[in-house]
């Protein structure tokens, strides 16, 4: 064997050695995914704000057919939200999105497409999250700062994507589960407030595109019930620029 070769084979060997190494460097942050951890000890990145404070939030939007009947609820209601946007939704509907930051919501990034990022190496992870970024300012005038990974799973490369992109990873305290096929607006409703506190950030979802057929219908019965509640207990409930997180840039 020439030295050459035998210079190739170690490289080789070498880098075959180090990959499931690189791999869980990579994968480290999913132990954020964990819920209560996380509440605990990343406030940041759970959206822990103000305690007279609920920040609403809403992913996979935004869809055409469901989005509108949130906006009209939420302005019925004088609440204003964060979504966070899909790219291969935005694309769909430009129009609704102009509607949404117009109506005074704020708009944020669920990457392109809802696909995990532990199946995506640096690369393919920051242009997915710069192809969605500048979709977003294109059609709305603002550049995002706000990002949320599908499925709550961060990993490093979606870190160092977010910092170069002047992004802030944020994912939430509560949810309604309300992706489930089996899911009612009663059990929506009761898994947001089973975990739900002042400063505290929900998750639901504005669109079924990820989810259960039709299951938007669910979350959209769900949301008064939440709302009062949250009135009763005297939090004031806006987006996330406006919940006071360490960190989190304000408008």
């Amino acid at each position: 064997m020439t030295r050459a070769a035998r210079l190739a084979r170690a490289t080789a060997l070498g880098t075959a050695a180090a990959l499931p190494a690189l791999a869980a460097l990579n994968a480290a942050p999913v132990i954020s995914t964990f819920g209560p951890l996380r509440n605990a000890v990343m406030p940041r990145l759970s959206g822990r704000g103000r305690p007279d404070h609920i920040a609403l939030t809403f992913d996979d939007g935004p869809d055409h057919l469901a989005t509108p009947h949130f906006l009209a609820r939420l302005d019925a209601r004088g609440v204003r939200a964060t979504f966070f946007l899909l790219g291969s939704m935005l694309v769909r509907s430009p129009g609704l999105a102009k509607e949404m930051a117009a109506a005074g919501h704020e708009i944020a990034v669920h990457g392109w497409h809802h696909r995990p990022l532990l199946l995506r190496g640096p690369r393919a992870t920051y242009d997915d999250l710069a192809r969605a970024r500048d979709a977003v300012a294109d059609v709305t005038g603002t550049p995002p700062t706000l990002f949320r990974p599908p499925y709550g799973v961060m990993t490093t490369a979606a870190h160092l994507a977010c910092r170069r992109l002047g992004m802030t990873p944020v994912l939430w305290t509560c949810w309604g589960e309300d992706w489930r096929g089996r899911a009612t607006p009663r059990s929506v409703q009761d898994t947001v407030l089973r975990d739900l506190r002042g400063g505290g950030t929900i998750l639901l979802h504005d669109s079924d595109c990820t989810s259960a057929t039709g299951s938007w219908r669910t979350t959209l019965a769900a949301l008064p019930g939440i709302l009062d509640v949250c009135e009763e207990a005297g939090w004031r409930i806006g987006p996330l620029r406006e919940h006071g997180v360490p960190g989190l840039p304000e408008r």
